[in-house]
């Protein structure tokens, strides 16, 4: 099981996913493959249909922002972001990562329709990043990882926050004070299932609660859904609001499904695109504003917004990073891959000739800083190596 929850498994998986996704689309029968993600399910008694990539997206991908809004609340209660001095470089990192690579966007399409995808390339794919790390970065310092998790998880609320507010549809009161209801429901139900509650303390059956959190945690997605607000936000929500123990265990029992299939499928089936037979001078600009504002946007704003917190806040830092740390983060954190893909499937969603080009746009784009981040993380674990060897040389 230990295996199915390695970040290289998973940077690995959704790499081979996202790939095969693409080599499909562009085979003789890539077209059957395709209509068959348009085919529509339906759930009688929620008289609700989806297509089975709605499925994917709005529903098992809400599992997926669940995980990462408990490892949100891990940071902000126990973890590197608990406090202004620990969270203030990482959080200045992250907007400098978000700003510079929607201003990359936004100078491309400036004055098109197109100028709505500016979210596109703002958004770390926590998993990939981290996986990517894990591969090349043998010899590289904890501090590092857990600088590029704390802005990654940052980076993921961020992501989160554009998501609810800039891609909702017309917004249903009701059902948005349903899922309200719903979630302080959960809330209150998880604290039972805390290891020192009263209700565990006199020896009670747990699984009643654990039925009840289901069907409260099923309302929520469903509330959310009809509210207008994009489905995977329900996740997100559930996730801030249960209990932290019953919400760490949760996501520890999830995360081998959510590497193995959650994840992976929705890289396949977001990868299902044909490669236009069109010049690059023929390409739409969102697709140049995205190949561009992942690698080299992430990279500079990162870099340059990092070393900024870093000369304000290094007094109050125990172990701040060096300067060519921040080119590590940097590079891993253009890997923009899973949010980015939603991002572009909601910006474009009524442009899909565009939103063709900004699928290839973010595989291409991750694709770069992947390779890029392999040359910068070895070369920076090679030089740790050394320091460590030079502190404590092998005895002759």
């Amino acid at each position: 099981m230990n295996l199915l929850r390695s970040e290289r498994l998973s940077a690995a998986l959704l790499l081979i996913a996202a790939t095969l996704g693409l080599l499909v689309a562009n085979i003789p029968a890539g077209a059957a493959v395709v209509a068959l993600g348009h085919t529509k399910l339906t759930v009688p008694w929620l008289t609700l249909t989806l297509s089975l990539d709605h499925w994917i997206s709005d529903g098992l991908l809400a599992i997926f922002f669940f995980a990462v809004a408990v490892e949100l609340k891990r940071e902000l209660v126990i973890g590197e972001l608990r406090s202004v001095s620990r969270a203030a470089v990482p959080t200045i990192a992250a907007f400098g990562g978000v700003i510079v690579p929607a201003g990359i966007f936004v100078l491309f399409n400036a004055g098109r329709p197109t100028v709505s995808g500016w979210p596109i390339p703002t958004a770390t794919d926590i998993a990939f990043a981290l996986g990517a790390l894990a591969i090349f970065g043998r010899w590289i310092p904890t501090r590092v990882r857990v600088f590029l998790l704390a802005l990654a998880v940052i980076d993921d609320l961020i992501a989160i926050t554009i998501i609810a507010v800039f891609f909702a549809g017309a917004l249903n009161m009701l059902w948005l004070a349903i899922a309200a209801v719903a979630l302080c429901a959960v809330a209150v139900v998880s604290r039972h299932l805390e290891p020192r509650s009263r209700y565990i303390l006199t020896r009670h059956p747990q699984w009643p609660l654990k039925v009840v959190l289901m069907v409260l945690a099923l309302l929520t997605w469903y509330a959310v859904y009809q509210s207008g607000v994009h489905a995977t936000i329900a996740g997100v929500g559930l996730g801030l609001v249960m209990a932290r123990n019953p919400g760490s265990r949760l996501r520890h029992r999830i995360e081998p499904a959510s590497n193995l299939i959650i994840l992976p499928l929705f890289a396949f089936s977001e990868a299902l695109v044909a490669i236009p037979q069109v010049s690059p001078a023929q390409l739409n600009p969102a697709f140049w504003g995205i190949v561009i504002g992942l690698p080299a946007g992430k990279l500079i704003g990162v870099v340059i917004a990092g070393a900024i917190g870093l000369a304000i806040f290094r007094q109050r830092v125990s172990r701040p990073l060096l300067g060519s740390d921040l080119l590590v983060i940097g590079a891993l954190s253009g890997i923009g891959f899973t949010v980015s893909l939603l991002m572009n499937g909601l910006a474009f969603a009524q442009q899909p000739e565009v939103a063709d080009e900004g699928t290839l746009a973010v595989l291409l784009g991750s694709g770069v800083a992947i390779a890029l981040s392999a040359v910068v993380v070895t070369w920076r674990s090679l030089w740790y190596k050394k320091q460590a060897t030079a502190e404590h040389p092998e005895p002759v």
